[in-house]
């Protein structure tokens, strides 16, 4: 047998030896019980870098060595309501009870990934994971399942907190980081369920930070990173070379509906903090200042005589907000809180909800081109409601690209505005002057040029005392916030009306 396998392809045998044969029988022999690494040592020189690849690679290892036990795979389902929707029973009168029934959706499933931050068995997750979900199913890396109750979610970060129950054999739990230590370019790898398949791990590099993908309400400051973040990844953990928990996976930018090199995740900080208040409280506790707030373009900055965009813009100060106690007006621009030189909106929005209830904080602002300083008692966020429906079309204004009518009851109770007076919009020219400025329908126009308008006669009067080739700002309400808005005449526009 030695000797076919030695010599197959060689068909005239009668060339070699015996004793060459046997030689070859020998060395063959030895070769196969040698190590193979041991050989490679003894007769490959390392290449140039083989050495720190191979450490790197050791570092990789160990991660996911050490962060696997804590990731869990998250199943859920959640039940179609039992008889239909409400008001469907006259439709299942005529119908038929079992033809109705075959129209009832099936539920729905989803799946996800958590991670183990405590031996108390709870698990840190994404909201969009868990839903409005019925069941919870936890699947650990023992491959064991066991169904979990929901402790608290948190929509304005995404992230959610589950717990289970594990008599014996609870995985160790994860370590987690400090987010704010992160550096651009560093080392990170994303654990989780990608695809449903279980204890994938992936790497990248750290691609950016303090990120906003959707504004609005939300609170972010998403880590960016190129390490593969695909479905199923969502709530599991992004982790450091150290096996440290540094985000939760959360989002990715993708054409296709998978990994296409741009992934987002929720800063372990924030998330701490999030999972310690639903843990404790059952709820999260956010700072709250008190004012609507928006980035500075370089129009209104000028138009406000500030000479830079950094900073938050005043546009709206609650009437029994802590700011307006403390003496802050609609227009100034904040830019110190505390110790931190803020930015932009994002930055503030996340800094003060940071602060708990109660803390003072110094606010500098700049007012009419002077700073000045004010004491600031922080209060409690109030809980937030969904926004109302969009008002329908009505009139038209072809300078502005808008419409606007005067405010009566059903368009107040649409706008969610206490205002019994005003200008409602009504519609809006897709790519016009006003739709540019971020004017929709439902808004409220309540100043113009500084001047309060609450009737057409007075706002065509202040828009034409205004110069659309240098600026009109105004002042919007917003479901019951206030913002500001400028609206201005582009230069391809005054190029199209000069020829």
């Amino acid at each position: 047998m030695t000797r076919s396998l030695l010599l197959s392809g060689r068909p005239k045998c009668s060339l070699v030896s015996r004793k060459a044969i046997s030689s070859l029988a020998i060395l063959g022999f030895v070769l196969s019980t040698t190590p193979l690494a041991e050989t490679r040592a003894e007769t490959t020189p390392a290449l140039p870098g083989a050495r720190l690849a191979d450490e790197l690679s050791q570092a990789f290892e160990q991660v996911a060595e050490t962060i696997t036990p804590s990731v869990v795979t998250i199943s859920t389902e959640t039940k179609p309501k039992k008889n239909g929707p409400k008001g469907s029973e006259p439709l299942r009168d005529f119908l038929g009870e079992d033809f109705f029934d075959k129209m009832v959706p099936t539920p729905q499933r989803g799946l996800g990934t958590g991670v183990i931050v405590d031996d108390q068995g709870h698990i840190l997750t994404n909201n969009h994971v868990i839903g409005d979900a019925d069941e919870v199913t936890v699947r650990l890396s023992t491959e064991k399942s066991v169904k979990a109750k929901v402790v608290g979610v948190d929509p304005r970060t995404d992230l959610a907190v589950i717990k289970i129950k594990v008599k014996e054999g609870l995985p160790k739990s994860a370590k987690l980081g400090d987010s704010d230590k992160l550096k651009i370019g560093e080392w990170v790898v994303a654990a989780g369920a990608s695809f449903g398949l279980d204890n994938t791990i992936t790497a990248g590099i750290v691609s950016a930070k303090g990120r906003a993908i959707s504004g609005g309400a939300q609170y972010e400051d998403f880590i960016q990173t190129d390490a593969a973040i695909n479905p199923g990844n969502s709530g599991g953990p992004l982790v450091n070379l150290r096996g440290e928990v540094v985000g939760i996976n959360t989002a990715i930018v993708s054409k296709s509906g998978g990994y296409m090199g741009i992934g987002f995740a929720i800063p372990i900080n924030m998330g701490r903090q999030v999972m310690e208040s639903l843990i404790t409280k059952g709820k999260v506790t956010r700072g709250w200042l008190g004012v609507g707030i928006q980035n500075l373009t370089e129009d209104l900055a000028e138009s406000f005589g500030y000479q830079d965009t950094e900073g938050a813009l005043v546009g709206h100060v609650d009437p029994k907000g802590p700011a307006k106690k403390a003496g802050i007006k609609q227009g100034d621009i904040i830019v110190q809180a505390g110790k931190e030189r803020i930015k932009n909106v994002n930055q503030l929005r996340n800094y003060i909800a940071s602060l708990k209830p109660g803390v003072d904080l110094d606010v500098t602002v700049v007012r009419g081109g002077d700073k000045k300083s004010f004491n600031v008692a922080i209060g409690e966020l109030p809980v937030q409601t969904d926004e109302g429906p969009e008002v329908a079309a009505a009139g038209e204004n072809e300078e502005l690209g808008l419409s606007v009518e005067p405010l009566n009851e059903g368009s107040a109770k649409r706008s969610r505005t206490s205002r019994t007076e005003g200008l409602v919009v009504t519609e809006v020219t897709p790519q016009g002057i006003a739709a540019k400025a971020d004017i929709r329908p439902g808004d409220i126009i309540v100043s113009v040029n500084g001047k309060d308008v609450t009737n057409i006669t007075q706002f065509k009067e202040a828009i034409s005392k205004g110069d659309l080739k240098k600026g009109i700002r105004v002042v919007v309400e917003s479901q019951g916030m206030e913002r500001f808005a400028f609206l201005r005449q582009q230069a391809e526009e005054e190029a199209e009306e000069e020829e």
